[in-house]
């Protein structure tokens, strides 16, 4: 590297050249602890800028993520799926309007649409009952830990299930709990 040349009596002296970049000092910057964080604004990234939320939009939000109305809404899907599954069962079900004291009679429409109806509406409200009964225990322990993670539907298929199995015994409700967690933990690791 050659030397600056000489500077005249009255000039000042030029700077001196910076230092060679080092690749260390890059990083610093880069991943260092000397890196700035960037404020994330998704309309600097081209997206599309959203107008701040009115009351009536907070207010909706407020009612939709609050434990009564997920546990009414968890109650109506349960019972919308159970309904359509005891249907399906009794669909398929080869004793649907089968008369045991005369097994040779054939069952009537009638007959058959009675039985898949009172299978249905029994289904339906079983799974209703434990929509539920999870939604509630889900939101509850959410609320009590104060996150939102997988622990929450593991902690509260368990309780639902032990609470179900408890009715039959001790080890029914043991099984009930872990089969449910398990349950719960694949549906929100295949959700998430």
């Amino acid at each position: 590297m050659a030397a600056p040349p000489p500077s005249a009596p009255g000039e000042p002296a030029p700077p001196p050249p910076p230092p060679p970049l080092q690749y260390s000092l890059l990083l610093q910057h880069l991943v260092g602890d000397k890196r700035q964080p960037r404020v994330w604004d998704p309309a600097t990234l081209g997206g599309i800028p959203c107008p701040p939320k009115s009351e009536e939009q907070k207010m909706v939000e407020r009612v939709m993520e609050s434990c009564p109305f997920k546990a009414a809404l968890a109650c109506v899907g349960g019972f919308v799926l159970g309904g359509a599954f005891g249907i399906f069962t009794a669909g398929i079900d080869t004793n649907v309007g089968f008369d045991p004291k005369d097994p040779y009679r054939t069952p009537t429409a009638k007959e058959v649409l009675k039985d898949m109806g009172q299978r249905g509406i029994s289904y339906a409200k079983n799974f209703a009952i434990v929509g539920a009964m999870f939604s509630c225990t889900e939101c509850v322990v959410e609320s009590y830990r104060g996150k939102s993670d997988w622990k929450n539907s593991v902690i509260s298929g368990c309780i639902t299930g032990g609470a179900i199995g408890f009715r039959a015994g001790l080890k029914a409700g043991v099984i009930g709990c872990g089969g449910f967690a398990a349950f719960s933990a694949a549906v929100d690791y295949y959700l998430r």
